[in-house]
């Protein structure tokens, strides 16, 4: 598959990355980005495990592909807000964070 060359707000800071453009938007925050807070688990869209916000909307970042995410705005767990602070900070106070695979997912 050949690469294509794709710049996207991500948590607020200009990227551009080379990624095949059906790659899923997951994969190239893990392994191009080094976002690994993005998990992905049943790549299918169905566990919410790799859930970010694109354009402030929640999506299935397994689901998407790289080249959707062109000149858009991408939050991941790793983005700071008020909101996800506090979420964030929930979880940890009442152990609701267990293996960690689904807990981004479930902040975001």
């Amino acid at each position: 598959m050949t690469a294509g060359t794709f710049t996207f707000a991500v948590n607020g800071e200009s990227r551009t990355v080379e990624a095949p453009p059906f790659a899923s938007l997951a994969d190239t925050l893990r392994e191009r980005l080094g976002l690994a807070g993005t998990k992905v688990g049943c790549e299918a869209g169905d566990c919410g495990a790799c859930t970010v916000l694109l354009d402030g909307e929640q999506v299935c970042a397994c689901l998407v592909p790289t080249a959707q995410a062109e000149g858009r705005a991408v939050t991941t767990i790793e983005g700071s807000s008020a909101l996800v602070d506090r979420l964030r900070d929930a979880f940890l106070a009442h152990g609701a964070a267990h293996c960690g695979i689904c807990t981004p997912g479930m902040i975001m």
